[in-house]
């Protein structure tokens, strides 16, 4: 049944008289007589009485009228989805992630994606880096977030570096230094990161070949583990800057640290593909950030 018709139905009903259902609808009255009565042709009964130029409603045009009514709001319903989907303002968003993005990144970013979006919903995964490229074939998610390196045979990937920084806890000896080095840190308790983690390897060249001793005393699996360990006093840690910043509030100071060494991560999604409007939008935030 032609959508139309029912809205012409709707109209001439809601006015009360064809000629101001035609002004309502910015067409001719002609035009919306037609409508009525094809669409009496279409239903096989009469919708109105005519007496004296007067349209009233007979008794199945008024149960018509209902069902026509719950129809076309449905129908409003649904473009006014189609365009939130069409805008990216509605629908649900998975995301996968390593721990690091689940804690440091996603929280305030994911906060700022919603606040504009009331119709959408979003599903953070958190899993170790190997664990989330391995998760995609089973079209889990939308958008994963893991250290690199990563097999790119299946998904299309943006790369990101990050400058790591040495966190030390509140009042430490070499917080008054603008930059710390092998040699400064030599022998002083560490907080280090997992062997599963992509720093450790570098952190042992970069001391070794200071000729420099690295002293761990912990060793923890995740960047937060590592800023609340430093925070308490166990040591100092090697950490991406967004750590650093997410846990400031515990009082951790922050030096940059030479020689530079990098922590690397990979946005992906589908390669066969292309993203919905919804997780592009998202893509484009989160990439802004990254690069920024």
């Amino acid at each position: 049944m032609d959508v139309r018709l029912l809205e012409a139905f709707r109209a001439v009903v809601d006015h009360r008289s064809v000629t101001a259902a035609a002004g309502a609808m910015g067409v001719t009255q002609p035009a919306v007589s037609t409508q009525i009565a094809r669409l009496e042709e279409t239903v096989g009964f009469a919708l109105f009485e005519r007496s004296g130029g007067r349209l009233k409603l007979t008794s199945e045009g008024m149960l018509f009228y209902a069902e026509a009514t719950r129809v076309l709001g449905e129908v409003d319903r649904l473009q006014t989805a189609t365009a939130q989907i069409r805008e990216g303002q509605a629908g649900r968003l998975a995301i996968a992630s390593h721990p690091w993005a689940a804690i440091s990144l996603l929280p305030k970013l994911v906060s700022e994606f919603l606040a504009t979006r009331p119709g959408v919903s979003v599903r953070l995964i958190s899993r170790h880096s190997d664990v989330v490229s391995q998760l995609l074939p089973s079209e889990s998610f939308d958008i994963g977030i893991a250290e690199l390196p990563l097999d790119e045979t299946s998904v299309k990937l943006s790369r990101h570096q990050m400058r790591c920084v040495v966190v030390l806890p509140p009042r430490h000896p070499l917080a008054a230094r603008k930059v710390l080095t092998p040699k400064l840190l030599s022998g002083l308790p560490m907080v280090a990161p997992a062997r599963s983690l992509q720093l450790p390897a570098r952190l042992i060249a970069v001391f070794a070949a200071a000729g420099a001793h690295l002293n761990s005393v912990v060793e923890a699996e995740f960047l937060a583990s590592l800023c609340g360990l430093v925070a308490a006093g166990t040591g100092w840690a090697l950490v991406d800057p967004m750590s650093a910043e997410s846990f400031g509030h515990l009082g951790l100071v922050a030096r940059p640290f030479e020689p530079a060494i990098l922590y690397e991560i990979g946005v992906f999604h589908r390669s066969d593909r292309e993203p919905s409007t919804l997780a592009a939008s998202f893509l484009e935030l989160l990439e802004a950030k990254l690069g920024g």
